[in-house]
């Protein structure tokens, strides 16, 4: 490893694929989409989503730890436990001061607010949970983990709307490199698919229309592409520094090399036509790596399904790394997992580095024409040294992580 590395030791993730890092991995590699139709979201213009499995019968946690946590602070306690125990360390012997915890989360807990707000209007003031904040918060994602973990270092939220868990790896690297911190738990968590949330997104034209099809809906770089599927979740990384990680022993899965970070400056929603923002913050990335365009061998683009915005992003990868990076959109898998995408990314870019497996894309049928990047329509052996996954968020928001191998 070169000095100023660091190293992913642990991934923890709750997905729409899966609980946990194995079974989350192997369906995103046979390409198996989550979306179903919602009944929470019955009778709105859109009724399809990707949930995390949940049931009575396996809940993520205990019922009375679950009653005084939103969902999005759920996924981000289970996950934080997997990527620890993966990462070999033991939050009952670490220095808890010199353990961070970064996260990056877009809307906090609306599904809380929005259950609380209807107690308000039925029920009167006094009928409002004592609770409400505390659930809601984004910040209490960091929070929570944090007291889970017996972490007492940087405690922080990142928000960037969907390049927010990017964002926090970012400056989970930096926590590193400036000796703030020995380890930092980083990555995303969100649980925004509320009836409130997903009508406006309808409202804006974002989400696909496909509720007779719900499986094959989200069709990242395809020529009948209509909008992403809303989804869940959480992916967070333990980081160390190189050097740390080495002399305790423990495995590292892959490198975060290089990371970068933009704003266009365009538009509150709409990407800048010419993908100018998001090729600054890659450019940043690969330039703080010491990687050349031409060494990338896969990324993990945004690749909403949006058509704006794989027209946009493709061009742009094109531009700047060239034909050969097999790219990919999990995201036909997991649905759009808007704060909690980064992180849940950057995690299958370390797996793909790690185990030299490239995943697919989703129901891709026919690549639009216009896509100008080698997309990949199956999951594809091939050596990664170096991948990028890629995080464009409303308010014209980018963020790019570099990940290396070992």
């Amino acid at each position: 490893m070169r000095s100023g590395d660091v190293a992913v030791t642990g991934l923890g993730l709750v997905t729409p694929a899966g609980i946990g890092t194995e079974e989350t991995w192997a369906r995103v590699c046979a390409g198996e989409s989550t979306a179903r139709n919602d009944p929470l979201l019955a009778g709105l213009p859109v009724d399809i989503s990707c949930r995390v499995p949940d049931s009575p019968q396996a809940p993520l946690l205990p019922p009375r730890r679950a009653r005084r946590m939103d969902r999005f602070v759920q996924f981000a306690v289970v996950a934080a436990a997997e990527a620890v125990r993966d990462a070999g360390l033991d939050p009952l012997t670490w220095d808890g001061a010199r353990v961070g915890v970064v996260l990056g989360c877009a809307d906090g807990g609306p599904a809380t607010a929005e259950q609380e707000h209807r107690v308000l209007l039925e029920e009167g003031p006094g009928r409002v949970s004592s609770l409400l904040l505390p659930m809601h918060l984004p910040n209490m994602v960091a929070g929570q983990v944090s007291i889970e973990l017996a972490a007492t270092g940087p405690s922080l939220v990142v928000a960037t709307a969907c390049a927010s868990g990017a964002s926090a790896i970012a400056v989970a690297r930096d926590l590193l490199l400036l000796d703030r911190c020995d380890v930092v738990v980083t990555g995303g968590a969100e649980a925004m698919v509320t009836p409130l949330v997903m009508a406006g997104f309808a409202q804006m034209g974002v989400l696909s229309r496909r509720s007779t099809d719900p499986v094959t809906a989200c069709r990242p770089f395809d020529a009948t592409r209509d909008g992403f599927v809303a989804g869940e979740g959480a992916g967070l990384l333990v980081l160390e520094r190189g050097a740390d990680a080495r002399a305790r022993g423990a495995r590292v899965r892959a490198r975060i090399s290089g990371a970068g970070a933009s704003a266009d400056a365009h538009h509150v929603t709409a990407p800048d036509a010419e993908g100018r923002g998001a090729e600054a913050a890659l450019r940043a990335a690969l330039t703080e790596a010491g990687v050349g365009a031409d060494e990338i061998d896969h990324v993990n683009a945004h690749g909403t399904a949006t058509p704006m915005n794989d027209l946009v992003e493709s061009r742009m990868l094109r531009r700047v790394l060239g034909p050969d990076p097999l790219v990919t959109s999990t995201k036909g898998v997991t649905g759009h997992l808007f704060g909690a995408a980064g992180g849940i990314e950057t995690a299958f870019a370390v797996l793909a580095v790690e185990q030299g497996l490239v995943p697919p894309t989703a129901n891709l049928d026919e690549t639009d024409p216009e896509i100008e990047v080698d997309v990949a329509r199956k999951a594809t052996p091939r050596r990664v040294d170096h991948a990028v996954s890629m995080s464009l968020g409303f308010g014209g928001q980018n963020a790019a992580v570099l990940v290396s191998r070992a």
